[in-house]
């Protein structure tokens, strides 16, 4: 059987690699389109998934969003430049003519850092901090996917019931306080109205208090939603990802202010391992196992 085709579809790109064993052999990535008219990612699509096709045997997506039954619903309607009720799997499957599994990008990254970890059977966390934030579960050797696609979205759980109004329309969403997108947004009244998160940790660097204290934050919001995380599901490991995530000093401040809740709330947590083709690799791995 000819190997995997593997596409990873975030909000700001969009990956395609040929899989096989767990490896990438051969890489593409365009930038995601801007527009909300699906012609416009239809036509990216066929783009760039096409000279694959003659590879591979079946395909498998991780894209950001919930995914039910196939088809991609913002939970945020500003990622994908507003693209929304969009038939994915009915697309991809007409491009390539391959049966075709879909599920959300966090969740195939989970999956991908659930595989390195030396001992199965651990119920672990992967959760990314960048653009937005974003996570998958693994609970007894079992990615966690839900009736309708939504298992994993804690960024969207609640942070703050004061906080900044979310993208996805609610208030004080982890996402609105300890994402890229927000630590930019706080910087702004410190930094300028062209402020970027990437900014922030810049200044953070420099130890400048209006940066550290953004960034203090954000990790205190991130530490919060693990002991939630440790309450509900009983975690044992959590991975930390994503540009904020793995930013430096991120982690031991993320370590830190979780060492200060209950000892019941604390779980391990670490770097996440597989890098920027941790989407790639897990839905190619997970559409395996279910097939």
């Amino acid at each position: 059987m000819k190997p995997c085709l593997a596409v990873d579809i975030g909000g700001t790109k969009i990956a395609a690699a040929i899989i096989e064993s767990g490896k990438v052999l051969r890489r593409q990535q365009i930038a995601t389109p801007s527009s909300s008219q699906p012609e416009e990612m239809d036509k990216a699509l066929e783009e760039l998934l096409t000279p694959f096709l003659d590879d591979i045997s079946t395909v498998a997506v991780g894209s950001t969003g919930i995914i039910d039954d196939g088809v991609l619903t913002a939970l945020n309607p500003l990622n994908l430049g507003g693209l929304n009720n969009y038939p994915l799997r009915a697309v991809i499957e007409k491009i390539t003519k391959k049966p075709t599994t879909v599920i959300n990008d966090a969740q195939a990254a989970a999956w991908a850092e659930y595989q390195t970890l030396e001992l199965n059977m651990v119920n672990m966390a992967f959760i990314t901090v960048s653009t937005g934030v974003g996570a998958g579960v693994v609970i007894n050797d079992d990615l966690l996917i839900g009736a309708n696609g939504i298992a994993g979205h804690a960024g969207h759980t609640l942070a703050d019931p004061n906080g900044p109004i979310c993208g996805c329309g609610r208030r004080g969403c982890v996402e609105s306080i300890a994402s890229g997108t927000a630590i930019g947004q706080a910087g702004k009244t410190y930094f300028g109205d062209d402020c970027t998160g990437e900014m922030v940790f810049k200044h953070f660097s420099q130890n400048d208090p209006n940066a550290t204290d953004i960034v203090n934050g954000s990790a205190k919001a991130i530490a919060n939603l693990i002991a939630d995380l440790k309450m509900v599901l009983d975690i044992e490991l959590v991975a930390l990802g994503g540009s904020v995530g793995l930013a430096p000093h991120y982690l031991e401040l993320v370590q830190h202010y979780l060492a200060q809740q209950p000892s019941p709330y604390q779980t391990k947590v670490q770097h996440a391992r597989c890098g920027a083709d941790a989407g790639l690799i897990g839905v190619a791995h997970w559409a395996n196992k279910i097939r």
